[in-house]
């Protein structure tokens, strides 16, 4: 007699996997020590690739639950606690960091101490994140990857256009951003469950203004606290950017990157007019963000 076999439902099998780690992260919360580090931004920099070539090192540990085959294939990113889930408990989000268990686990095979974090790159534009991150862990250091900022403009409302979230064109958008995020900011500050969906995914240029997002940063954190790469130079160069990163948490030095580009936004090229007006916009901010973290830009 010929059976039927029954298709596996994924996607809810998938719901009850997650639910039930989340749930086991935060019984367990007070064995999970907060992150060591946080990637912070900027959005459409480079981030996703950054984060998981951070990952291949030997002494660095994934988030919680880590990958499952068949199910899960990455490992988590980011949390965004600091962000669009401020008003979820610290238990919540100390279940996404491994145990200490796993820490001298893993720091006893490496031979240096392991080191965990997190890449959430809405942390670096949210107005409220800086505050929020430095009054729950203080003794983080903060990553943060910069990219031209004529071109993440542009990339990210190619990301939105390209998945029919952007109605408008390029200039058209550009033209449109102040109107969409006129009292945003102030709202995002007096409600932390309330989210923008323009002040995130609508704010072209603003977020490309990096000085302005940074410096609240440098100011509770201190400079030496706050690393800044540039993502030109990473993919030109990974194994030096990601090595001074591994000194910067007080890892050695280990050659490593997968030399996968993720997250890349297909598109035509950027206009040359509008790349020289985006250009004149930025420079300003760019000989501001320069006087900030001591060192000269590639695009500035």
């Amino acid at each position: 007699m010929r059976t039927t076999r029954t298709p596996v439902r994924r996607a809810p099998l998938r719901e009850g996997i997650k639910r039930s780690a989340r749930a086991v992260g935060v019984v367990t919360s007070s064995l999970r020590p907060l992150p060591d580090f946080m990637l912070i931004g900027a959005k459409r920099g480079g981030t996703t690739s950054f984060y998981f070539d951070l990952l291949e090192h030997p002494a660095m540990l994934r988030l919680f639950p880590p990958p499952v085959p068949g199910l899960k294939t990455d490992a988590t990113k980011g949390v965004h606690y600091f962000d669009s889930n401020a008003f979820r408990s610290e238990s919540w989000y100390r279940s996404h960091f491994p145990t200490v268990m796993a820490r001298e686990v893993r720091s006893r095979r490496a031979g240096v101490t392991a080191r965990s974090g997190e890449a959430s790159p809405y942390y670096l534009f949210h107005p409220a994140a800086a505050v929020r991150a430095h009054a729950l862990n203080s003794d983080a250091r903060i990553i943060t990857l910069l990219r031209d900022p004529v071109m993440r403009t542009y990339s990210h409302w190619k990301e939105r256009r390209r998945g029919n979230a952007e109605p408008l064109d390029f200039p058209s958008a550009l033209d449109a951003e102040q109107d969409r995020l006129a009292g945003e900011r102030e709202r995002l500050l007096a409600d932390p469950h309330y989210r923008s969906y323009a002040w995130e995914q609508q704010s072209y240029a603003t977020q490309s203004q990096y000085v302005d997002a940074l410096r609240p940063w440098v100011d509770l954190y201190g400079a030496d606290r706050v690393h800044v790469a540039l993502s030109e130079e990473y993919y030109r160069e990974p194994a030096r950017v990601l090595g001074d990163v591994h000194e910067f948490l007080g890892l050695p030095r280990h050659e490593v990157s997968t030399l996968r580009i993720r997250n890349a936004a297909q598109g035509d090229e950027l206009d040359p007019a509008m790349r020289r007006r985006l250009a004149a916009h930025f420079d300003g901010a760019n000989h501001a963000l320069a006087d900030l973290i001591g060192r000269d830009l590639p695009w500035a």
